[in-house]
């Protein structure tokens, strides 16, 4: 009488990588990152592949604040990066605190779990959305309906449980139809973000051309991809 739900968050984190590499000047993007569970470290990884994708220059630098709410520590975090010549500063956090930073120096930003583009308008590119209500609402029809069984729910941004919100202004055409292909692709089944060839950190391939990573190593991935610059905390929460 148990079942366990989520969303492939980690399918628009990689559409939002595609921008921040196109929108990048510094090369030296911010990522605002909770705690080293294999999901935020899944997170940072798809969306350092979609940056590098498009801007093999760029790196993704990341500061753990290990907590899913703290405003003082994430506006910390984003000072220290944009201290150091970030132009754009990716959230994995619940608040703007560190798009508002982004703002107040002129810089971009990407926001986290909802639309956060009325806290920073003139610095948010776009966010990734979590919408739980469509899952909600499947479940209480199935069990309404007398249909519902236990599962291990883990849904396709297809299905709406993740979204890539709408773009800010300032995101240029050409970057909207780049990113619009790739999730058309992602939504018709065809793409996945973590198709190899994906090298580790250290230049070691961990999925060759032509594979993809399991649904299992993803759900306990615990290594950054080519790309990030920082370290995994031996324990997350």
């Amino acid at each position: 009488n148990m079942g366990t739900y989520f969303g492939r968050m980690y399918q628009p984190d990689y559409l939002s990588g595609l921008v921040a590499g196109k929108m990048t000047k510094s090369n030296y993007i911010g990522f605002v990152a909770p705690f080293s569970t294999p999901e935020v470290v899944r997170e940072i990884d798809a969306f350092t592949i979609g940056v590098r994708e498009v801007n093999p220059k760029a790196e993704v630098h990341v500061i753990w604040t290990n907590s899913w709410f703290d405003p003082a520590l994430e506006a910390s975090a984003a000072d220290t990066f944009l201290a150091n010549g970030a132009d754009i500063i990716a959230s994995g956090v619940d608040d703007p605190a560190p798009l508002e930073e982004a703002e107040k120096a002129g810089k971009y930003s990407l926001g986290y779990d909802r639309d956060m583009a009325s806290a920073a308008p003139t610095s948010v590119l776009t966010s990734r959305i979590w919408h739980w209500g469509i899952y909600y609402k499947q479940v209480l029809e199935a069990v309404h309906d007398g249909t519902w069984k236990p599962e291990e729910y883990w849904g396709q941004m297809s299905t709406g449980i993740t979204e890539l919100a709408p773009y800010g202004p300032m995101v240029p055409q050409d970057v909207r139809t780049l990113v619009d292909q790739r999730k058309l692709e992602i939504l018709n089944g065809v793409y996945d973000p973590f198709n190899g060839p994906i090298y580790d950190q250290s230049g070691n391939l961990k999925v060759k051309q032509g594979e993809q990573l399991s649904d299992a190593d993803k759900l306990t991935i615990q290594w950054f991809v080519k790309g990030v610059v920082g370290t995994i905390p031996k324990s997350g929460s």
